[in-house]
């Protein structure tokens, strides 16, 4: 297939660029600096140029929670028109189909554990990420009325907080690591955000972009199919794993007034192997070694 991966030079994206090549599939990813997708017409200048058979929609405005605190607008309208123009001229021009990746954030802030796809809209999205979610919400609901009414090809993944190389956002893994890194070197305690109680299940970047994949080749339905590992690991665990790996033994401090999101999260993956027989098989030992490997690199 020709595929338009958005968002491909980012985290994720380099990730699911690669797969698809190893595949032998012909890629293109588009750079933002040259196509504004927040326009309508750069949209519909993408895919003339590009005459492409699939779309992956990874191009998104994302960030740390504070990131999300102080700029809701930006994430609820940028994530929306993006998403909304790209499959409106995808279904006007005839793709076969479009993959868009949604978020965990989309769920409830308080869930039944696992999380079931089933009940994504059963409540309020976490505060601290609740513009983000309702944009991801919305690009859901326009996939399967699109389906519905046009039969056009939408497929919706979601997956789970993700780590691994080439990791340089504001998630928490490099967060953190960039932290610990720091105190080695300048020394001091460690301050993180939050209680450190708030649990979150970690998807190695690997395992996600394998799932995307699998998912654009082998399912055709436009409701929403988790990737996760349903394992939910504590915060405070998680920090405690990245200074052992680092060999930070210093104070770690937790600034209780600081947002620390959802406290419980964790995947339920069971449709996404029904489905397309995907499932992860990084656990979060090794898939942080490879991560701090790359990162002390």
């Amino acid at each position: 297939m020709r595929v338009v991966v958005t968002g491909g030079y980012g985290f994720l994206g380099q990730h699911v660029v690669q797969e698809l090549i190893d595949q032998d599939h012909v890629v293109f990813a588009p750079r933002s600096k040259n196509y504004d997708l927040r326009e309508k017409r750069e949209c519909r200048r993408l895919i003339k140029e590009q005459s492409p058979d699939a779309i992956v929609h990874l191009a998104a405005r994302v960030g740390g929670i504070g990131d999300n605190v102080s700029r809701p607008g930006e994430f609820l309208y940028d994530n929306a028109v993006m998403g909304l123009h790209l499959m409106d001229v995808a279904r006007d021009h005839g793709v076969g189909k479009m993959l868009t990746v949604g978020t965990a954030c989309m769920y409830p802030a308080t869930p039944t554990m696992p999380m079931v796809e089933s009940e994504i809209f059963d409540g309020e999205p976490a505060f601290e990420t609740g513009a983000y979610a309702h944009a991801k919400r919305l690009l859901l609901s326009q996939g399967i009325a699109y389906a519905e009414q046009y039969d056009f090809n939408a497929v919706f993944v979601v997956p789970t907080n993700l780590y691994g190389p080439l990791d340089r956002t504001t998630h928490v893994v490099p967060q953190m690591t960039k932290k610990f890194s720091e105190a080695l070197d300048e020394g001091g305690p460690v301050i993180l955000w939050g209680s450190g109680s708030p649990t979150r299940d970690f998807l190695y970047v690997g395992d996600c972009a394998e799932g995307i994949v699998q998912a654009l080749l082998y399912h055709n339905e436009p409701y929403a199919v988790n990737l996760g590992t349903g394992v939910e690991t504590p915060i405070w665990a998680l920090a405690h794993a990245i200074a052992w790996e680092l060999g930070y033994d210093g104070e770690i401090i937790w600034d209780p007034t600081r947002p620390e999101g959802a406290g419980r999260r964790a995947l339920d993956s069971s449709l996404a192997k029904q489905k397309f027989g995907w499932s992860a098989h990084t656990n979060l030992r090794d898939g942080l070694r490879k991560y701090l490997e790359w990162f002390k690199s």
